[in-house]
């Protein structure tokens, strides 16, 4: 166990933690809602500390991040926990692990092992992804701060419920993130992830102004979110709040865990998706988890050339210049590309 960071003592040995939106009043002997923060006797201690139970070199479009260093490796990394508790949680083996079997698995690994593995690899970044990468933020903070060091970027792949003091301890070591923007209701949030909605808007606006690298995914399931005009919400808050330039993924879902009531997404309401995205000013929009459509590939925000061509996670065709613009019109293309 190691001490957790950002959390208060409060009377009779109570803590309250402020590491993600919940903030979680805990007393003596018990946990957070993550099932990986106890209260130990008046002090708040992390039990998934260097506790590694998936590791990976992936392809950075995997994340997905299609405007962060394209076509790169990206050094991954998860432990066990989460602090939403989704009813279609893709990875719930893992995420949901702690609150089903009562346990804390992972490999004892250090920031300096992982640094290393990552440029070993050569990885160009280390994701901290596949479960919520805000419940084991002193482990991803520390390798943060010594992957930047040497050259490597960091990524969250994240649910976006941390809170604001988290992202301002682990700026600026935080790159790029992926954000799931599960939905536009607060209804939706309450009864399926156990959440709120509010405060993943919030982590959104104050990424931006950060100015770490921002893209946003919405998994969309047909009957709860796959309406056209909560669909045009997300998109609006997109264009007004975080800016056009700001990738939006529409990805199909998959029935998993306790969600398994609901079919997969048809292709068609992708397809509606990326045209309502358009429709609201948005200049890259993505459909995701249908490797082969076109909606898979960048464009020229300006005129409208194939950029770059990907088939899944792979990029076939690359055609930016190394200035980041487009080679027919001259447009600049938002990114961090280099």
């Amino acid at each position: 166990m190691r001490e957790a960071l950002l959390y208060e003592k409060l009377e009779d040995k109570v803590v309250r933690c402020k590491l993600c939106n919940h903030r979680c009043k805990i007393p003596p002997g018990k946990f957070g809602i993550c099932h990986v923060r106890y209260n130990d006797n008046g002090t708040l201690y992390t039990l998934v500390y260097g506790r590694i139970i998936a590791k990976h070199v992936d392809p950075i479009e995997k994340k997905p991040l299609f405007h962060f260093l394209p076509g790169s490796r990206s050094f991954s990394i998860g432990t066990v926990g989460c602090n939403f508790q989704c009813e279609f949680c893709q990875n719930f083996e893992i995420s949901q692990f702690p609150r089903i079997e009562g346990t804390i698995p992972g490999e004892k690994t250090t920031p300096e092992e992982i640094v290393e593995a990552a440029l070993n690899t050569r990885s160009q970044s280390i994701s901290y992804t596949y479960n919520e990468p805000t419940v084991f933020f002193e482990f991803a903070l520390d390798c943060a701060r010594l992957a930047t060091k040497r050259g490597l970027r960091n990524v969250f792949v994240s649910n976006g419920y941390m809170t604001t003091e988290a992202l301002d301890l682990i700026y600026p070591d935080l790159h790029a993130a992926n954000i799931d923007l599960k939905s536009f209701r607060e209804e939706f949030y309450r009864r399926l992830c156990k959440a709120r909605l509010a405060p993943v808007l919030e982590t959104l606006k104050h990424l931006k102004k950060q100015k770490v690298w921002l893209e946003v995914t919405t998994l969309i399931i047909p009957g709860e979110n796959d309406d056209p005009q909560e669909l045009r919400d997300i998109a609006n808050f997109i264009a007004n709040e975080l800016g056009p330039e700001t990738p939006w993924h529409v990805t199909r879902f998959y029935p998993r865990f306790r969600l398994l009531t609901r079919p997969a997404t048809p292709v068609e309401t992708l397809r509606r998706a990326y045209e309502i995205g358009k429709e609201a000013g948005l200049r890259y929009v993505y459909t995701g988890n249908v490797p082969g459509e076109d909606g898979e590939n960048t464009y020229c925000w300006n005129c409208g050339e194939l950029l770059i061509e990907r088939l899944g996670f792979t990029v076939n065709t690359y055609r930016l210049t190394t200035e980041g613009t487009c080679p027919k019109c001259g447009a600049k293309i938002d990114g961090v590309w280099q």
